[in-house]
């Protein structure tokens, strides 16, 4: 017996804090008839916000580091208004959407990233479970979960996680459970050959041609932990990993062969 099909898809970028992106965005997101998922990031906001209350975010590697007081602004940032805004439009398309952090439900567990050669990322986790059998249920009732990039340490305390990392480890989870199609968009067309040229798509990508790339240092920065995660995903049993435009997002889903492709 066939599983049925789930899209994951994570929304990043640009489009997050540009209002009329992002509700073009959501409009094709609950055109999707098939049951899905959300996840969204919105670091910039956050860093915006931050700078505002004169703290300067520090990125290594394409990674928040989150001290306390960071802390407290991608929870209110993240868990409450991007997530909370995104889950009321979706309400106005028809889409049942229901907000969530790995808090929520006990959805995801996290253990605080341990200091490693030096560099200390502050209160940011690495995922270690997914409650699926939770997630699942809610799924089943019709519900669209959307979540924020946060989870918990299942001691108190909240963590700040990659967005792109939630996406792949909540599609991993659900892979014995559905026919599992994981899509990270945001405002690029895919993995590009030439940053500067925005046309220049590779359209499918393997683990070898990766590490070429990235030792070439054509794929750097915040692309790096995207693509491992990407690449996770594959070998967590994903049937499908692709990195695309948020604008393209429909005519992928119903078929149309854009992005970057990732194969196993």
């Amino acid at each position: 017996m066939s599983k049925e099909k789930l899209y994951v898809v994570k929304i990043g970028g640009n489009v997050i804090d540009n209002e009329a992106a992002l509700d073009a965005f959501l409009d094709d997101f609950s055109k999707i008839k098939e049951k899905k998922i959300l996840v969204h990031g919105g670091g910039k906001i956050a860093t915006e916000i931050s700078k505002g209350l004169g703290i300067e975010a520090q990125m290594i590697d394409g990674r928040r580091v989150t001290d306390a007081e960071t802390l407290k602004i991608v929870t209110m940032v993240y868990g409450g208004l991007i997530n909370k805004n995104i889950v009321c439009k979706l309400q106005s398309k028809n889409t049942n959407a229901l907000g969530l952090t790995g808090a929520d439900a006990n959805m995801m567990l996290a253990k605080k990233r341990p200091v490693k050669n030096g560099i200390d990322y502050g209160f940011v986790g690495d995922v270690e479970q997914v409650e699926s059998n939770n997630l699942s249920a809610f799924i089943n009732l019709g519900l669209t979960p959307v979540f924020a990039p946060l989870t918990h340490d299942g001691e108190g305390n909240m963590l700040n996680t990659n967005a792109d990392t939630v996406a792949s480890a909540i599609a991993v989870s659900l892979a014995s459970h559905f026919e599992v199609n994981l899509v990270y968009s945001f405002e690029l067309k895919g993995v590009l050959s030439d940053f500067e040229n925005k046309d220049s798509v590779i359209p499918e990508m393997t683990p070898p041609e990766y590490k070429k790339l990235k030792d070439e240092g054509v794929i750097s920065k915040g692309m790096i932990p995207k693509l491992d995660n990407c690449f996770e995903a594959i070998n967590g049993g994903v049937s499908s990993v692709l990195i695309c435009q948020a604008t393209d997002l429909l005519a992928i889903v119903n078929g149309v062969k854009m992005g970057t492709m990732l194969m196993g």
